[in-house]
């Protein structure tokens, strides 16, 4: 599971809704098999605790409990995940500035296009 699907997937857990798993595989916008399985491997590891509601008509309705464990596994994954998003931004920056660059040059070039028949002029720097 990458980190953004992990860290929303915790969100979603830790919000103290009572959810359905095909709701939740809605709201992540994957299969209800990949929500049951997460959702088995993170009670294994001992991040959450199933509580089934008994006077719900609804049996499928579930509340998650993070436990100690998983506030701290969401920490983890909330530092990493923002160290994630915070180099794709460094990384968009850049090429962001490299394409402003490119364009002004576009820019400076068209506006000493010249008209048919004539020559260029030069570009001054």
């Amino acid at each position: 599971m990458d980190s953004s699907l992990k860290y929303r997937l915790f969100n979603i857990l830790a919000s103290g809704k009572n959810l359905t798993q095909r709701s939740i595989a809605s709201e992540l916008g994957i299969s209800l098999g990949a929500v049951n399985h997460a959702i088995r491997c993170l009670a294994e590891k001992g991040y959450i605790k199933l509580e089934a509601f008994c006077n719900s008509p609804n049996k499928r309705n579930y509340s998650y409990l993070l436990t100690p464990d998983g506030l701290e596994e969401k920490a983890r994954i909330t530092v990493q995940y923002f160290r994630e998003k915070m180099a794709e931004y460094e990384k968009l920056r850049r090429e962001l500035s490299r394409l402003e660059k490119e364009v002004r040059e576009i820019e400076r070039y068209a506006q000493n296009k010249p008209a048919p028949g004539q020559k260029r002029a030069p570009i001054k720097s």
